[in-house]
């Protein structure tokens, strides 16, 4: 299974006829610079080549009416002055003789991914189309868009393959109303859209694209909008609604397909977005979309406007889209404020539809975002000038980072015993341990540091690491006999050797796990289900769950809500996944958190596991292979304690962890909370 690649060079053939300021950054160059990006940097060729086709009338009619295709029929032969005539009923968009043609090859090319991607012939897939589809409604041309891509796509999944939840994460930049039209009763599809807002004052100017508009009907709650309010949001920014809005809500909808709106105009240096988020943000976004749904992500372009940003992103998606490590995002910032506002809206608003916010604090709701400000013409904003308009190019940013696979994926250390896992290489050889490391080995393993096979097996897992660290192996799983013991052996002495950073992920019991860290050099997160002594370090944090580990829904909040946020703050060099004994942790979900731990430390992660649980190692080395994970079908509230008590750790942490903050207005009585807020990034 691979990556489907969908490209006409047919979609380049209409252009603006006439002047028209509103439309003339939708341009054929939009989807040249994007599929040249790709044959540039050699990753069309590893992708698998999916033929266009048009769509049919009847597949088009899935989301339009019969009046409005009928009009756009006409267009090919119409006059320049007939095209410009029947524009003026349409808002922000412009119609060429050969655009019909063009959009229903759009439409048909998402069709096409579709169907590779649910029979199986690909894994998943990106699909180059013009014009972008998500602002066109049942009968209305609208924003650049003539037939709906994405939501035809939806319509016709769950007609030809039965597919009973697809999930549509719009990340462009403006509003899809044409999708959240279609679908707003629809509890069928859950529509994600974060978007330029400004309350209201930014296009398309609907009062129905803020928080509040969460769905009708039976399809309430299954419309998430998170409107940004202010320009210039960055990287942490859209991780932190990821991780404590979208990440949870779609984990618990439990798609069957994630359709993704592609608009690259929420990257930094476009025109429209004014936004600061970097290109290589895209692989972290997809990434973490990549184990629901079993993998099945189907990706349409839409908007982006700046040429160059537009297919750094393309290409940063793709490459992800293909399994590459990701690249390190480092120096995020804490949200800014206004964004923390839209975060705490959005969730305040879904509140009664989602069982992870049921035991979610619900401070009152800052003011400003309470009131959409309604724009009045005598309020409206002089035309930008020539200057302006290309302030949005004049942006520098540096080039995303080159991201080469490892010659290996995945390695293994196991006892001579076991037989290995399939996919992954087993080391069977090593140097000698250096004097100095079988001398720190004493500390952790009295017994083993005289144990030659003890040893060699500590000698293998080190020469592991390194080899992880230089790239020549990506990822690992190795049997001790003891986990504790080893994860702390590794995290204390023996990584700091090799790294500056590692994050430590314990699940599960662990009897003498005891490491606590000041400096920094290590974040160790302990998810278990015992009762312990709380110990006042930042840099160790005891997750307690009462269900224990179990408890899929408390470990999955957990994981999204604090690990997640977490990890992308401290930015580890390295991940030490240590698996103890009876955890209690199933596959899925074990699959689902070496997924998704594979986003930090370009994908370097070393998992370790008790040296009984042979069974484990198929569903581990799958994990670590990159393949998806299987769905955690639908989930419900976790249990009560847990849910309380996971709340007040996050309010507890977010002191140390801005990533975890979900609100715009702390509690000022609090002088660590007072703190915080004085040292957040206000945009």
């Amino acid at each position: 299974m691979g990556t489907a690649l969908v490209y006409d060079e047919e979609m380049t053939k209409y252009k603006l006829l006439w002047v028209d300021p509103a439309c003339k950054i939708e341009v054929p160059e939009r989807l040249t610079a994007s599929y040249e990006a790709l044959v540039r940097s050699g990753l069309s060729g590893r992708c698998v080549s999916v033929p266009a086709r048009q769509a049919s009338d009847a597949e088009i009619l899935l989301v339009h009416s019969e009046e409005y295709l009928e009009a756009v029929k006409k267009t090919p032969y119409m006059t320049l002055e007939d095209l410009k005539e029947f524009t003026l009923q349409y808002g922000d968009v412009y119609f060429h003789p050969n655009i019909y043609h063009c959009a229903k090859l759009a439409a048909g090319s998402v069709l096409q991914l579709v169907d590779s991607i649910m029979t199986g012939k690909v894994r998943n897939g990106i699909a180059l189309v013009r014009p972008p589809g998500h602002h066109s409604m049942r009968g209305a041309a609208n924003g650049f868009c003539v037939f709906n891509n994405v939501a035809i796509a939806a319509r016709y999944a769950k007609q030809k393959y039965g597919v009973k939840r697809v999930l549509i994460v719009d990340w462009d930049i403006h509003h899809g109303q044409g999708v959240q039209y279609c679908f707003e009763d629809d509890p069928s599809v859950l529509y994600f859209s974060w978007h330029r807002y400004e309350h209201q004052k930014f296009w398309p100017h609907l009062r129905e694209s803020d928080y509040d508009s969460v769905g009708k009907g039976s399809g309430a709650g299954f419309n998430i909008n998170v409107p940004w309010n202010k320009v210039g949001m960055e990287n942490s920014d859209y991780l932190s609604v990821f991780c404590h809005v979208l990440l949870p809500a779609a984990y618990e909808f439990c798609p069957d397909l994630v359709l993704v709106c592609a608009g690259f105009d929420s990257a930094i240096g476009d025109p429209e977005g004014e936004m600061c988020a970097t290109p290589d943000i895209f692989a972290h976004l997809t990434h973490l979309l990549m184990n629901l749904a079993g993998g099945k992500l189907c990706a349409a372009l839409e908007g982006g406007y700046n040429l160059t940003s537009l297919a750094q992103s393309v290409c940063q998606t793709v490459q992800t889209l293909l399994g590459d490590p990701l690249p390190r995002l480092a120096n995020l910032r804490s949200p800014c404020i206004s964004a923390l506002e839209s975060l705490q809206c959005a969730r305040s608003a879904h509140r009664q539809y989602w069982s992870f916010l049921k035991h979610a604090a619900n401070p009152p709701l800052p003011e400003i975002s309470t009131k959409p400000i309604k724009l009045a013409k005598e309020e409206e904003e002089p035309a930008e000038t020539a200057e302006e308009e290309s302030s949005g190019e004049a942006k520098v940013w540096p080039e995303p980072p080159q991201r080469s696979c490892p010659p290996v994926c995945s390695a293994s250390v196991l006892p001579d015993d076991v037989a290995g896992a399939d996919g992954l290489k087993r080391l069977s050889t090593s140097g000698a341990l250096q004097p100095r490391l079988v001398n720190k080995l004493k500390n952790h393993f009295t017994k083993a540091a005289d144990d030659g096979d003890a040893v060699a097996t500590i000698s293998r897992l080190h020469t592991l690491m390194e080899k992880m660290l230089t790239n020549e192996i990506g990822n690992g799983l190795a049997l001790v006999p003891d986990v504790a013991a080893a994860t702390m052996c590794f995290a204390q002495d023996l990584a700091s050797d090799l790294v500056d950073r590692v994050l430590v992920v314990c699940v599960g019991n662990a009897t003498g796990l005891n490491y606590v860290t000041t400096d920094g050099r290590a974040l160790v997160v302990h998810i278990s289900g015992e009762d312990g002594e709380e110990r006042k370090s930042k840099y160790y944090i005891p997750v307690r769950l009462k269900q224990g580990c179990g408890d899929t829904s408390g470990f999955l909040q957990a994981v999204l809500g604090l690990l997640l946020p977490l990890g992308y703050e401290y930015d580890p060099g390295l991940v030490l996944l240590g698996r103890m004994p009876e955890s209690g942790v199933g596959d899925g979900m074990w699959q689902q958190l070496i997924g998704l731990l594979r986003g930090f430390a370009k994908g370097h992660t070393l998992v370790l596991m008790q040296a009984n649980e042979e069974a484990c190692m198929g569903p581990t080395a799958s994990a670590l292979l990159g393949h998806p994970a299987a769905p955690l079908q639908e989930l419900g509230a976790p249990f009560p304690q847990d849910g309380d008590a996971l709340e007040r750790l996050r309010e507890r942490l977010q002191a140390d962890w801005k990533m975890l903050q979900t609100t715009g207005r702390m509690d000022c009585s609090d002088p660590s909370m007072l703190g915080t807020m004085l040292n957040a990034r206000d945009s």
